[in-house]
């Protein structure tokens, strides 16, 4: 096997893509896909931070669209993204792979509490860490999670793991004709508003210059071929 591109990598996970084909709730055909993946990357002698969200439980934002505080309903979002670390956890751990949760929000029964040494530990005893809870506060979403906890990480890259091939210039599902770009800069995300992650994560990556690469989670074997350094899905960096 060719050596791997990154050696320390975060792989951000939607909630939307743990619901499989599903409108809502854990598949659990989907988690041993991704923890059969994750295992290949530790094969592989990557280092693997994960961070999860919760929109196939709940989203925070649309709960406050319906009328609810905002910030109860981030709150209840973050709480969601503690469940799917825990199944995600529990699919990693039959498929061998030492995995620790950590949240933002403290809750020891279940999980350790986010410190960043002991995270980075971890990680160089060849554990997965999972960050749930995303920061801890109302009105972050976990994209810019994973932004912050791949520069508090050391991490080289950003996994975006997603339902579609990449980054298009509209949607894919409503307009057939959609042009999937390979490559392009945060300044280009920000600038043509592409949705791939919200304003406050990418202006993040952009100034710890951490790239990105988006990718569809649903084709086996694509995680590791992103770590490998293989051309699939974009790039967003520079």
């Amino acid at each position: 096997m060719n050596e791997p591109k990154y050696k320390r990598v975060v792989l951000k996970l939607s909630g939307e893509a743990l619901a499989g084909g599903n409108e809502y709730g854990i598949s659990q055909e989907t988690l041993n896909s991704i923890a059969k993946q994750v295992e290949q990357v530790k094969d592989a002698g990557v280092d693997v931070a994960i961070v999860v969200g919760g929109g196939n439980i709940w989203r925070g934002v649309a709960g406050s669209a319906k009328g609810m505080d905002r910030a109860t309903a981030d709150y209840m979002g973050m709480l969601a993204t503690v469940i799917n670390s825990l199944a995600l956890q529990d699919a990693l751990e039959n498929h061998g792979v030492d995995t620790r949760v950590q949240t933002a929000i403290e809750m020891r029964q279940i999980a350790e509490p986010y410190i960043r040494r002991k995270s980075i530990r971890h990680i160089e005893k060849g554990r997965v860490v999972i960050f749930a809870a995303g920061t801890g506060n109302p009105y972050f979403s976990t994209d810019t999670t994973a932004a912050l906890r791949a520069a508090e990480v050391e991490a080289e890259v950003i996994l975006m793991a997603k339902k579609v091939d990449g980054v298009f210039d509209s949607d894919p599902v409503q307009n057939p004709g959609a042009k999937m770009y390979k490559e392009l800069s945060y300044i280009e995300v920000l600038n043509k508003g592409l949705g791939v992650m919200d304003s406050t994560a990418a202006s993040l990556c952009m100034d710890n210059k951490i790239p990105l690469i988006v990718f569809n989670l649903n084709q086996e074997g694509n995680i590791l071929k992103a770590v490998m350094g293989k051309a699939i899905g974009t790039y967003v960096g520079r």
